[in-house]
């Protein structure tokens, strides 16, 4: 296993302007990782087309010596961002261009944060599967033709659920379609990250390590820093090996799966993120050392 961090672990320092995407590749170089995945590419330069801007990203990485692991965004197969679901899977198409342009090999879009307020009634994840399978087959046979896998993560809540997951997956039925397998998301809604790695290893593209303090919901709520799981469980993000996440266990059951793809260090906790996404890599070095 290589590892790899997520521009997502700076967003506090470039949602501000203390650091740019160029720094963030420059900083995870300076930190030792091997790769690279990144959390969108930020806005092209005036008179610079989107695809030019990946295409400049592509060659920073090549020149500090780092591997483009994944294209992460967001996206809404049920609501469409505002519009029509199949508007959602032609934007999403174009989006699979800028990963191709990037070099990425796989690019990672949501599914679904749900219904919206009212909106739900008697339907369930099971009623819209159909759907949602549909419109992730055509994007990924889509991307499949430029080079480039396509995967849903566990995340949004209500497609969270390993079970649910599993369920999209082989409803894809596409060797082109995978997952990215969060460890910590798991616990957004309350779910043993050992059953839930365990179940979904044989589907994984990419491993997210990702670490979270948890409290109990029957406690008073922590403060500043927690935000609600899907229980009313109590979390906030932590350094990798500093929180709750068996990280050492998943990893070991992605092992004995036989994965042996790069490893994504996604830091969101209240500590700097310099400091974070630093002793979190230490940890991991650490970790893959002891599966050897």
């Amino acid at each position: 296993m290589k590892l790899s961090a997520s521009t997502y672990s700076y967003s506090a320092l470039t949602s501000n302007g203390q650091m740019t995407l160029w720094d963030c590749i420059q900083k995870t170089k300076e930190i030792g990782f091997d790769g690279i995945e990144f959390a969108g590419i930020g806005t092209a330069e005036e008179g610079c087309t989107v695809l030019d801007h990946a295409k400049k990203v592509r060659e920073e990485c090549v020149r500090v010596g780092l591997e483009i692991t994944n294209y992460t965004i967001g996206a809404d197969l049920l609501n469409g961002h505002g519009c029509k679901p199949e508007d959602e899977v032609a934007r999403l198409k174009k989006e699979v261009d800028i990963a191709a342009a990037l070099g990425a090999p796989g690019m990672r879009h949501d599914l679904t944060y749900g219904f919206n307020a009212g909106a739900r009634a008697w339907r369930g994840f099971d009623t819209i599967l159909p759907q949602l399978a549909e419109s992730c087959r055509i994007i990924t046979e889509y991307a499949a033709s430029k080079g480039v896998r396509t995967m849903v993560e566990n995340h949004g809540y209500f497609s969270q659920d390993s079970d649910r997951i599993e369920r999209l997956v082989n409803a894809v039925a596409h060797e082109n379609f995978g997952i990215i397998c969060d460890m910590g998301n798991f616990l957004c809604v309350d779910e043993d990250p050992i059953i839930a790695v365990s179940r979904l290893a044989p589907y994984t593209f990419l491993a997210h390590a990702k670490d979270f303090h948890v409290k109990s919901g029957s406690e008073p709520n922590p403060g500043s820093g927690f935000f609600g799981s899907r229980g009313g469980n109590y979390l906030r993000g932590a350094i990798v090996g500093h929180g709750d996440v068996p990280v050492l266990q998943c990893l070991r059951i992605l092992r004995n799966a036989g994965y042996n793809g790069y490893v994504s260090l996604e830091f969101e906790g209240m500590e700097d993120p310099i400091l974070g996404v630093s002793v979190g890599f230490k940890n991991l070095q650490q970790y893959i050392r002891q599966l050897s």
